[in-house]
């Protein structure tokens, strides 16, 4: 067992700590839930949404290093939830959150984290577990928070280590929908908030790897009539509903594992109908993999709101939001599909389409606004090509 003393420097007992599978320990100060979870490490850089990106289904399997220290300022809002609850395991942050200053406050980011059963972690040197996550690649972490700061660090050590990662794991079956649903909410605009969509659009089937709230929302306000199953929908379940488009949503885990069952669907809408299909994040991902391309495991993939993607087509350079651990392989791409986007940091690719044919897909979220506009004209360039 071990229960650090205080030091001049952090003069608490500390109530938290984080053990990477090499045996690097990191000790701060507990908040939200206790307990211990074991989860992939990786790092986010965007300065607000701290909340969204909690809740993003993408974030299955892994805890978040916030590379801005002013977490928790803003508090909590219901409206902002992705999804029902957080979905990441836990979040780790440099500054403990503060009281919320915002009007739309509901309550603070520890109150909220303890009753959806997340733990957080302040108090950390994110520069330096920043700079293991590049080292190591997204490392696997056990992460503890216990009041009376008593941690047996080997057995956090084991855990860490027997964590099994999330290559070959399909997540997307995890949180996906359990049935299917209709979707009528718009985006959220002043004064009124979220308005619901009254008159009749484009019928889109929305197949749900994870899909957040925000990019229903964006397909309503872009026309679309939206109907969402879930991952496992055949494409007979898919044409039942007389789409005029279908749209692939983002998710987390390995897209090699989900398109297991999701690949055939998509090839079989391909191989019989003429429809427009659009793809974001793990829906790029399975769209590259029908088609016949590869995808890969990065490094320490991309987490953030200031990721500058450039149109191939057009020249433009787009500042976008990412959230990926994977992508993928622009080399693979057979005859027929070309890159359309590719990222100013790695030049990973970040967009492919058909050269014949309404099929595309981007590796970046353009629901997420960080441009804030830069990217929502591909929702519209859906509904176009419908």
């Amino acid at each position: 067992m071990n229960a650090p003393a205080p030091t001049p420097e952090n003069p608490e007992i500390p109530t938290a700590c984080i053990v990477l599978a090499d045996g690097t320990t990191f000790y701060g100060r507990g908040f939200g839930a206790s307990g211990v979870i074991q989860a992939e490490l990786c790092f986010n850089t965007a300065m607000t949404g701290y909340q969204e990106i909690m809740t993003d289904p993408s974030y299955a399997g892994q805890a978040i290093t916030f590379t801005f220290p002013h977490i928790g300022n803003t508090g909590i809002t219901t409206e902002d939830d992705e999804t029902a609850d957080p979905v990441a395991r836990a979040m780790i942050v440099k500054w403990d959150p503060t009281e919320p200053s915002n009007w739309r406050s509901e309550q603070t980011l520890s109150a909220w984290l303890a009753k959806r059963g997340r733990i957080g972690v302040g108090g950390i040197d994110t520069r330096r577990l920043t700079r293991a996550i590049r080292q190591q690649g997204a490392p696997h972490v056990a992460i503890a928070h216990a009041k009376d700061g008593v941690f047996d660090i080997p057995a956090l050590l084991q855990q860490a280590r027997d964590f099994a990662g999330l290559e070959g794991q399909d997540l997307a079956i995890e949180v996906t929908c359990a049935q299917s649903y209709t979707w009528d909410e718009q985006r959220w605009a002043w004064p009124d908030g979220f308005s619901k969509r009254t008159e009749p659009g484009m019928k889109v089937v929305a197949i749900d790897f994870g899909a957040k709230r925000n990019i229903l929302r964006c397909l309503a306000s872009a026309g679309c009539d939206v109907t969402v199953l879930p991952a496992t929908a055949s494409a007979a379940e898919v044409l039942a509903h007389k789409p005029q488009g279908v749209f692939l949503s983002n998710g987390p885990g390995d897209p090699a594992a989900t398109g297991k069952y999701a690949v055939p669907m998509i090839r079989e809408i391909m191989d019989t109908t003429e429809l427009p299909i659009f793809g974001i994040c793990l829906g790029h991902q399975m769209l590259a993999l029908a088609l016949g391309g590869k995808t890969l495991k990065m490094n320490h993939g991309h987490h953030g709101a200031n990721h500058p993607v450039k149109d191939q087509e057009t020249g433009k350079v787009e500042i976008t939001s990412m959230n990926h651990g994977f992508a993928v392989d622009g080399d693979s791409l057979p005859e027929g599909v070309m890159e359309t986007h590719v990222s100013l940091f790695d030049g990973s690719n970040c967009g492919i389409r058909m050269v014949d044919r309404p099929v595309f897909s981007v590796q970046h979220h353009p629901e997420a606004s960080p441009g804030p506009q830069d990217s929502f004209y591909l929702f519209e360039r859906f509904v176009a090509s419908m």
